[in-house]
Order: C-alpha cells, then sequence, then structure tokens
C-alpha cells in the first residue's frame, strides 16, 4: 500500500511536465516543475514545511505556538496548512495590494491576517519588518522570516533540485526561475552545480525589481513595474547570498500575460503570474540558445488565485495588457 501520512508528507515529488508548444516553436525542450501540484496549491509548500521543522527541532516552536510571517500569499498559504495540521496558530501579515483571492483563502484557512500598506523595504512598516516585530512581542511565537531563514533554500537543495535532476536523468542544460525570497532558486541552483558546474543557471526577473541589474553589473538598479505578485527584490537576501548566478533575464507584463494565455490555450494550463515569467524566461533562454537544449523551469502556482486580475479582461485592458 502507497498511503501518504498526512498533508506534511504530500508536500513535494511533484511531476516534470514538458511545455508542449513552447518546446515544439523552440526545439529545445522546456520543462515546468508542477509545484501547483503540492498539497497546498505551490512551490511555497516546501519552504513553509522546513521552516517550522527546523524551528521545532532548535526548540522554538512549542506545542500550541503560533508562526508569524510577512508574505505576499503563497508562503502564508502553505504556513496555514501546516500549522492546522500540526496544531500551531498562523498569523500572515500581506500587503494590501495582493490578490483577493489569496487574502480570503488565508482567513479561510484560519490564519489571523493583517493587511497592510504596500511600502518598500527600507521602510520599518514594510510587511517583512513589520511581521517580525510582531513574533518578537508574542509568547511562544516564531518568526518564519522566509527571505532570510536559510531553512527555505534547504528545502530546495534537498528535495526540488535532487527530484530535478533524477527526473531529467542529469540531462539538463539550463535552470530558470525568478526569485522572491530566492529560496527556489538558490536551492535548486546549488544542487545543479555540484551535480554538473556547466549548467547555467539564470534568474527570470519582472520589471521593477533590481536583481536583473545585479547579475549584469553588479549593482542593484530599479526600472519600471510589473504586476507579478511575489517575486522580484530590491535586496540580495540571504537565501541568494554565494549563489550561482550564470545570466539573467527580464520579462515585461505584455511577454508575461501573453505566455500565460499560451500555456492556458495551448498547453491546457492555467497558471498564475510568475509562472508568466519563468516560462517567458525559459523561451527566451530556448531562443537564445537554439534547439537542442534541456530547460527547467518553475510553475509555481494556479491560475484561481488570480482570476480578479490575470484572468480579468477588464483589469487587463485597464492595464493595456489583453492578449492579442
Amino acid at each position: 500500500m502507497d498511503i501518504k501520512n498526512g498533508f506534511v508528507a504530500t508536500v513535494g515529488n511533484t511531476p516534470l511536465i514538458r511545455l508542449n508548444s513552447f518546446s515544439d516553436e523552440t526545439g529545445c525542450e522546456i520543462l515546468g516543475k508542477a509545484e501547483f501540484l503540492n498539497p497546498g496549491g505551490s512551490v511555497k509548500d516546501r519552504a513553509a514545511l522546513y521552516m517550522i521543522q527546523d524551528a521545532e527541532q532548535k526548540g522554538l516552536l512549542q506545542p500550541g505556538g503560533t508562526v508569524v510571517e510577512g508574505t505576499a500569499g503563497n508562503t502564508g498559504i502553505g504556513l496555514a496548512h501546516i500549522c492546522n495540521a500540526k496544531g500551531y496558530k498562523c498569523l500572515i501579515v500581506i500587503p494590501e495590494t495582493q490578490s483577493p483571492e489569496k487574502i480570503e483563502l488565508l482567513r479561510t484557512l484560519g490564519a489571523e491576517v493583517r493587511t497592510v500598506p504596500a511600502v518598500p523595504y527600507k521602510d520599518p512598516n514594510n510587511y517583512v519588518k513589520l511581521s517580525g516585530r510582531i513574533a518578537q512581542e508574542m509568547d511562544n511565537a516564531i518568526w518564519a522570516n522566509q527571505f532570510d531563514n536559510l531553512a527555505n533554500r534547504n528545502a530546495h537543495y534537498e528535495t526540488t533540485g535532487l527530484e530535478i535532476w533524477q527526473q531529467t536523468d542529469g540531462n539538463i542544460d539550463v535552470w530558470v526561475t525568478a526569485t522572491g525570497t530566492g529560496g527556489t532558486y538558490a536551492g535548486v541552483a546549488l544542487l545543479l552545480k555540484e551535480k554538473n558546474p556547466s549548467i547555467q543557471c539564470v534568474v527570470a526577473d519582472p520589471m521593477g525589481s533590481g536583481l536583473y541589474s545585479y547579475v549584469k553589473t553588479g549593482e542593484i538598479q530599479i526600472e519600471g513595474s510589473s504586476m507579478t505578485e511575489g517575486i522580484g527584490n530590491s535586496r540580495i537576501t540571504a537565501n541568494m547570498e554565494g549563489v550561482p548566478l550564470d545570466d539573467a533575464i527580464q520579462i515585461d507584463d505584455k511577454e508575461c500575460v501573453r505566455v500565460i494565455y499560451q500555456l492556458l490555450q495551448q498547453d491546457g494550463l492555467f497558471m498564475g503570474g510568475s509562472v508568466g515569467i519563468n516560462v517567458g524566461a525559459a523561451y527566451a533562454m530556448a531562443k537564445k540558445l537554439g534547439p537542442g537544449h534541456t530547460i527547467v523551469t518553475v510553475l509555481c502556482d494556479g491560475g484561481t488565485r488570480y482570476q480578479s486580475k490575470l484572468f480579468n479582461r477588464a483589469w487587463l485592458a485597464a492595464k493595456g495588457l489583453l492578449p492579442d
């Protein structure tokens, strides 16, 4: 009998999917790690589980305790699921600009949700810094601190990266994905470089993020903005320190939306906004390298969390982003 022991045991071991329309168009194998099939619906289930387990192993999280986090949504959703499964409480601080679907889902899962104005990281009331202060003021509480908690990238080094290596039989030329905390990109990049130093590790970046310029010039410079949620950064997090950065590709919102709708209409995949950045960057790498290469990226989450924006034609029209 093959029976998983509860929610926690179902995290990970997601399939690798060939993205047929993009692969056929470029002559490359463009593969997406189907992280939307995690039990909490996103790639962040892995980091949420590892951060809670790490706190438990260090004796920082006691029975009945509270997990506090500042999140754009998916990490909070993963934490709320795992807190329910393990008997902890969950308090989430989230920018009010995030999709209403994610905010309502957090409340449905039983998390205490505090929405706050979206302000830059340098502001003391930035949602990340605020969540840290709240955790400090509470008894029997931990701050997950996903941006600088190395349990995040360890989750992907020990699981996601190894799964990708095994699923491709080591036949992979490029690893490319966007970063928010940096955990997914970093953990997989470290594992793959260890296995084969010739694998290119490439950051996919939306407009409004400073990571593209950092990889290209060594300095963080920010231009434009993006409607994507939970990716991009204006600083180098602890998870991204000392990580292979071979190249970077910047994808704008128009290309992101085009990719999202191609995935939906030609590949049958109903995906969230960051997937458009990821697959857009994988497609750009395929065009740059030419046929015959294998490129792996992440299908982070599904489209249901973004229907009021990304799949709302009136919203897209107002942003000038309607797909052709």
